[in-house]
């Protein structure tokens, strides 16, 4: 029987934009957020706090956002998150004008609440899909940010030194981004969940829902892809800068990771289809384990490029494999409970990982070249986590299904 995927197709389409406009800011964030920490810390190991902040906040607001898309639907939620954008992007510039660390963190925590809406586009774009075209639009819908890897470095290096204060024009052009961007949400058609009548089944409890293996192995994936991915950037701008090059140059390794990013996903979701979610995973750690291995020879920039690129393709693999597996994982009445727990879990791990990022990255023997090491050297004991538990599933379900 033929499904009409029409309305998908549509929300996608829509969401691919918003992927593309709006998700610009993350790069323009995670490119001068680690910069502009370590001019107002007073400690250099608590450069990159902000980008941590930010992670932190998307964290927190997890939970409230999912709980806000269910009862109210996905267009409340991304106007909230666009909202939280604005507010941060301003309160950054604010904190950046007068020079205080603590205002500056205040508004990084507010851009997480950005983050943690902007998480769920790829959970949007499967509500209205069919079986079929759910990883199709997920991937599709990550490929929005194929834009936002050109759109967002260039923005950062064009507006870094705008005002006197360097890095505050910046935080405003991500205010902008926010308020205009959010029009682009009046066009997103998706229904509001139903209000369930008493005696509707009211799905596994969260306990049930991440011990259930293949969810618990999918967030696993999830969270080390995405942690790793994070450990690694955040502390890239300052590796390159502190090994000899130019800001200019680590705007341009961080486009060449971003649209590696987001450049496969165009076709990520044929690969889930024909060669099923789990090899495509699997595929994906293998991929950043290379990566560790090409950053750890050298610190000339082709060694950035390449380790940098490497690892934007290892987290589209290993993220959006994930996430299709996650999404096929649970029955819809239980959404807001699945996908709020798995972003809390998934950013709770990425918090983690930012933090230790610049710990790692400037408080590992003093050189640059020491932190680098340190940072690539940390992935390996949860390459090993996410590689095993990917493995043990695999033989689990079989020994299941014979």
């Amino acid at each position: 029987m033929m499904i009409d995927d029409s309305r998908a197709k549509r929300n996608v389409a829509v969401l691919v934009l918003a992927q593309a406009f709006l998700g610009a800011q993350m790069p323009m964030i995670f490119l001068v957020g680690g910069l502009a920490g370590k001019s107002l810390a007073s400690n250099v190991c608590l450069a990159t706090l902000p980008i941590s902040m930010i992670v932190l906040g998307s964290m927190f607001w997890a939970t409230p956002v999912s709980a806000i898309m269910q009862r109210f639907g996905r267009r409340a939620g991304f106007f909230l998150g666009a909202l939280g954008g604005a507010l941060g992007g301003a309160v950054g510039a604010y904190g950046l004008m007068i020079q205080s660390f603590p205002i500056f963190l205040i508004g990084s925590f507010l851009t997480g609440l950005y983050m943690s809406a902007h998480g769920f586009y790829r959970f949007a774009a499967a509500d209205t899909a069919s079986d079929e075209f759910r990883p199709k639009a997920i991937s599709y819908v990550m490929a929005g940010g194929l834009v936002a890897a050109i759109l967002g470095p260039q923005l950062a290096t064009a507006t870094t030194f705008a005002f006197v204060t360097p890095f505050v024009g910046t935080y405003l052009a991500v205010m902008a981004l926010n308020v205009v961007g959010c029009l682009l949400f009046f066009f997103v058609d998706i229904p509001k969940p139903p209000v369930p009548s008493i005696d509707a089944p009211r799905g596994r409890s969260r306990i049930e829902l991440i011990t259930t293996p293949r969810i618990a192995v999918a967030v696993i994936c999830a969270m080390v892809s995405y942690a790793l991915m994070n450990l690694v950037m955040t502390s890239t701008p300052l590796a390159v800068v502190g090994c000899g090059f130019e800001q200019k140059d680590a705007g341009f390794v961080v486009t060449g990771h971003v649209l590696a990013m987001y450049a496969p996903s165009f076709f990520t979701g044929h690969l889930i289809n024909r060669f099923g979610v789990e090899r495509i995973v699997g595929t994906g750690i293998a991929i950043l384990g290379a990566a560790g291995i090409v950053a750890l020879q050298g610190v000339q920039l082709e060694n950035f490029y390449i380790a940098l690129i490497l690892l934007g393709l290892g987290w589209n693999f290993g993220f959006i494999g994930a996430t299709s597996m996650l999404a096929g994982a649970h029955a819809p009445h239980e959404r807001g409970r699945m996908q709020g727990l798995n972003d809390l879990l998934v950013f709770g791990g990425v918090t983690v990982a930012s933090l230790a990022s610049g710990g790692l990255m400037n408080c590992s023997g003093g050189a640059a070249e020491a932190g680098w090491a340190a940072v690539n050297y940390a992935m390996i004991p949860f390459l090993i986590l996410a590689g095993g538990s990917l493995v043990w599933l695999m033989f689990y379900e079989r020994r299941a299904n014979a």
